[in-house]
């Protein structure tokens, strides 16, 4: 008789035979495994070495810093505001002495913002004045360097936006002063918008740079107090050696008179023209207007001017009665002269009007 079979028996029984099957299994993927490895190609290459990286290539470390900010542009500066009065840059009283002699090169060397042609501005302001500087020129050449080495400097400090024009007069004609800057006054305006004009002879030079070459609600006689003259006014209505007229001034009195060859005379002329127009003088007082002249003996074809004695009021109170067709008659007598005076301007042509102003 048949024992009966305990419980459980069957569940152990198939518990075995998994476990021998898995052991089974095992055993196989070991087997095949070790085949394969015995079986394979000998020496089979191995994987090709990886390439270095490029010379200027390196691998972060670690995570880099955001970029940095462009900086902001500084803000635009406000366009420069007028220049002060009186020029902070003014010294005062100067020594100005003609012993040691000076050349172009060193003027040049000394005042390196004038630019060609005697220009200058000042860069950190703007100039309250446009001014010409006009200067009657002939066979000066050692004066006329003084008087851009002295005068340049203080120009500059003075803060003027400036220009300088030489009108030299050519040939062996007398020498006429006052159509010489005539002549300056035309071909100053050709270049640039002036609206101030300081007509100064070529050997003067000031004694102080508070005297300033510009131009004011009246003409302007800066050449108060030479020492040709003891450093004192010779006579009240003296208008010479160096003056200052604006745009509208000379124009007024329709320039200076053509008609004075030779020494003297035009400047009393021109006192009178000044006059006769309704309009005073002012002048600096006497120790800011002092000037140096440069000695020199009388040039030649620049004698004395015999008209030069006559009173310019007697003169003017002449004109002044003249009737219209006299007055027309004496323009065209001036107009005449235009062929002498061809002559002895040469290339500074064209002239300025030859007709006087009455």
């Amino acid at each position: 008789m048949k024992e009966p079979s305990l419980p459980g028996t069957s569940l152990q029984r198939a518990c075995r035979l998994l476990v021998a099957f898995c052991a089974l299994h095992l055993s196989a993927t070991l087997l095949y495994y070790l085949a394969g490895s015995a079986l394979g190609p000998p020496g089979s290459p191995e994987p090709p070495p990886r390439r270095p990286p490029p010379a200027n290539f390196s691998l972060p470390l670690s995570r880099s810093p955001p970029p940095a900010a462009r900086p902001r542009p500084p803000p635009a500066s406000p366009p420069p505001g007028p220049c002060p009065e009186p020029s902070p840059l003014l010294v005062g009283a100067l020594r100005v002495e003609f012993f040691q002699p000076v050349n172009l090169e060193e003027v040049a060397r000394l005042n390196p913002a004038v630019k060609a042609g005697g220009r200058f501005a000042p860069k950190n302001c703007i100039a309250l004045q446009k001014v010409a500087i006009i200067i009657p020129f002939r066979n000066r050449e050692e004066h006329l360097k003084y008087w851009l080495y002295y005068l340049h400097p203080i120009l500059q400090r003075q803060q003027l936006d400036y220009g300088v024009y030489v009108i030299n007069q050519d040939g062996e004609e007398e020498f006429n002063r006052a159509k010489l800057l005539n002549v300056g006054f035309t071909e100053a305006l050709k270049e640039y918008d002036y609206d101030c004009f300081v007509f100064s002879d070529v050997d003067l030079i000031p004694m102080d740079d508070r005297n300033t070459y510009k131009c004011y609600s009246q003409p302007r006689h800066l050449s108060v107090s030479m020492d040709k003259f003891g450093f004192r006014l010779p006579y009240n209505q003296y208008f010479g050696g160096v003056s200052a007229l604006s745009k509208e001034q000379f124009t007024k009195i329709n320039g200076f008179p053509n008609n004075y060859w030779g020494w003297g005379g035009e400047d009393d002329d021109i006192y009178n023209r000044l006059v006769f127009k309704g309009m005073g003088i002012s002048r600096p007082d006497a120790v800011i207007g002092k000037c140096r002249m440069i000695r020199h003996s009388r040039d030649r074809k620049n004698e004395p001017n015999p008209e030069r004695c006559v009173s310019p009021q007697s003169r003017s109170r002449f004109k002044a009665h003249l009737p219209p067709t006299l007055l027309q008659l004496l323009g065209f007598l001036f107009a005449v002269q235009k062929a002498r005076w061809q002559k002895a301007c040469g290339h500074l042509l064209p002239c300025p009007p030859l007709l006087p102003a009455l």
